[in-house]
């Protein structure tokens, strides 16, 4: 007997991960949608002698295609039908959360809902009768709170027993009013048998979806031809219930859906107004941290600490790391050298396994420490106080509030946060920020800050790596307002975030949130970066009979090509060159190419850098590291999103000369006011 496929679904914030987590544990795997790029978490569990494969959808707050999202997530329900969906729902912001599970309904999906973060509700004053909820809606109801790690066990009982039942669902049906009803009817008459048959849908559901603007279903009507007819018969409804009822069809079957479900929590739920007047700890806290003064200068003086952190922790554990990695290659090099390996061997070991992929490992430390403190903010529910006080400065320049989360997540991987600019419903505000993106700080540059920071700037070190990123928004905020005013003109959509209440951070949410981002950081240096350091390295020794990594070598002959031009930036050497050259592949090869032709390892390089660099041509090299072109994999990401080679070789082309320009302005400056 195979597996029985369950999803779980429900708004951000309501601690769907975390429930998640606990039901799954460790049984988890993360993987791109079929044919599209956002992430899929899948996990497995067992219960009474049955497995499960548990579908975590993305999180969202309806089922009406507006977003990526939420298109992902109603294709799934509708076309892989899960056996059951365990809705996540927020029990203290009730109304909020009932909207999706009506959707859900009325499409006769089988659910259980998950009443979570009932002990917040408690707190608030708010109480709900579980009973009458369960026969308002037809499905049972099981109160949670995830955090807690209570009432996980009821949930799962309850979901067994569900799908043990193997009852039929009926959808549940929204009184939408004769007027409203009649339109909805002759929707469903016009669509043909055929097209019901393509999307799956019962033809009541197919025009429900139809009146809500349904990507899906509009597609398939396309197909079978029936798209001008269907419109046409849609535009006159429309006109007809402007005339009647003073809005069209969708916006009738918004505020009758709405309307139900304001009458059913007026029934079931209790509010102790006693409570009504008295602030929140997290309210209290939002008084400070959200404040319009500063609010801001919080947000970055927790940044800076994060920053100051990740060194005063992370040096110690890398100091160790490297020397651990130093003495395992001198010991691997001598007993190649007893065992009579040619000596072609033993400088493939040091100067290109060792050298190279060691002088980045040496920084994982670092980088799991840094995730680890960007996930206690998220957990915490303040990286959304973050995006909220950063609103007044991207509405300053012409941009959507949300366009911040995005650049948020840049701060981890560039990839997944070109592909969260699909939570933009305006193209404008979405090439925007897409094409703003590369010049947040990913964590692959992370390693090449702490190497040449670390080797130059000393005790500063930390508030040098805060100011890359600090410069790296501060480029993005220009270049919005420039391209905002210039190639994409026009005003941006209304700002609209919930924010979280506070949590304090879990323990095992941290550590699995820091070890996956940290653990792709040792996947590619396992993959793309040692093939990309035994490239140097073989560069470097051809052609045959010329001293490794000499200026003699094709790798030093590329560098000759590129190092005039880099002159001007304080940093003309051909080594330079040669490592920004192979930066494009992954920009942590950036440091494992100083690795491979410079030293042996982290602790050499430090020592031959000052002889290259100074303090201020350091600063340049990593101005130009913050700036230029990203990665090949987010260059292929851009290509993928925007479906545009124009824009892809936009983006290629002027994000290096913002990057060279900086660069140079930096140096040529700093050496005119005597650095």
């Amino acid at each position: 007997m195979g597996s029985t496929t369950l999803a779980l679904a429900g708004n951000p914030n309501t601690g769907k991960t975390s429930l998640f987590n606990l039901i799954t544990g460790s049984k988890q795997h993360v993987g791109n949608w079929p044919g599209v790029t956002v992430e899929r978490k899948e996990g497995f569990f067992s219960y009474d002698g049955m497995d499960f494969t548990l579908v975590d959808l993305p999180g969202i707050y309806s089922l009406g295609a507006a977003s990526i999202d939420e298109q992902v997530a109603s294709e799934f329900l509708m076309t892989a039908k899960p056996k059951l969906t365990i809705t996540v729902v927020d029990a203290s912001n009730l109304e909020r959360s009932l909207y999706l599970v009506l959707q859900m309904l009325e499409a006769g999906q089988s659910l259980v809902v998950a009443l979570n973060m009932s002990d917040i509700a408690m707190n608030k004053g708010i109480r709900i009768d579980h009973k009458k909820l369960e026969e308002a809606l037809g499905v049972p109801v099981v109160s949670t709170v995830a955090r807690e790690k209570k009432g996980i066990n009821d949930l799962i009982k309850t979901v067994k027993k569900r799908v043990d039942a193997k009852e039929s669902e009926a959808p549940l049906m929204i009184p939408y009013g004769e007027t409203v009803n009649q339109s909805l009817e002759k929707l469903a008459k016009a669509i043909s048998s055929v097209a019901l048959r393509e999307t799956g849908m019962s033809r009541q559901l197919a025009a429900l979806r139809l009146a809500e603007g349904d990507a899906v279903i509009l597609s398939v009507l396309e197909k079978c031809g029936e798209a001008e007819h269907i419109r046409t018969l849609l535009d006159e409804e429309n006109e007809r219930l402007e005339q009647e009822l003073g809005y069209d069809l969708l916006t009738a079957v918004i505020e009758r859906r709405w309307n139900f479900i304001s009458t059913l929590t007026q029934k079931i739920v209790e509010r102790d107004i006693s409570l009504k007047n008295e602030l929140s700890l997290s309210d209290k806290i939002d008084r400070i941290v959200t404040h319009k003064i500063w609010g801001l200068p919080i947000f970055l003086l927790i940044t800076w600490f994060m920053f100051r952190f990740t060194y005063a922790i992370g040096d110690p554990i890398a100091d160790y790391l490297g020397g651990a990695i130093a003495m395992f290659g001198e010991k691997v090099t001598f007993l190649m050298q007893n065992a009579g390996l040619p000596s072609l061997a033993g400088s493939f070991v040091a100067d290109g396994v060792i050298g190279g992929v060691g002088s980045v490992i040496v920084f994982f430390p670092h980088i799991l420490i840094l995730f680890a403190f960007i996930a206690i903010l998220e957990d915490s529910g303040y990286m959304a106080r973050g995006a909220f006080v950063m609103d007044r400065i991207m509405r300053a320049i012409g941009l959507h509030g949300k366009s911040f989360i995005p650049m948020l997540m840049g701060f981890g991987c560039n990839v997944p946060s070109i592909m969260a600019t699909r939570v933009l419903e305006r193209p404008r505000d979405r090439m925007i920020t897409l094409l703003v993106l590369p010049f947040m700080s990913c964590s692959a540059r992370l390693p090449v800050y702490l190497l040449i920071a670390g080797a130059f700037f000393g005790s500063h070190a930390g508030t040098v790596v805060f100011s890359l990123y600090v410069l790296g928004i501060v480029i993005a905020i220009i270049s919005a307002k420039i391209l905002g005013s210039t190639l994409f003109k026009g005003e941006s959509s209304q700002f609209v975030m919930e924010l979280p209440p506070y949590h304090l951070p879990q323990v095992r949410a941290v550590a699995i949130s820091a070890w996956e981002r940290a653990g792709l950081f040792l996947k590619k240096a396992g993959t793309i970066i040692f093939g990309a350091v035994v490239l140097v390295w073989i560069l470097g020794s051809l052609p045959f009979g010329v001293e490794y990594g000499s200026h003699e070598s094709i790798i030093g002959q590329i560098g000759d090509v590129i190092a005039p031009i880099l002159s001007p930036a304080g940093f003309g050497f051909w080594q330079a060159g040669v490592a920004l050259f192979f930066g494009f592949l992954a920009k942590e090869i950036v440091v494992g190419t100083l690795g491979t032709l410079l030293a042996g390892g982290e602790e050499g390089l430090a020592a031959v850098l000052p002889t290259l660099f100074t303090p201020l041509s350091a600063y340049a090299f990593l101005v130009m590291t913050l700036l230029y072109v990203p990665c090949v994999a987010a260059v292929a990401a851009f290509k993928r999103e925007t479906n545009s080679w124009k824009w892809t070789f936009f983006m290629v082309g002027y994000t290096t000369l913002i990057a060279y320009g900086a660069s140079v302005l930096v140096y040529q400056v700093g050496r005119l006011l005597g650095f």
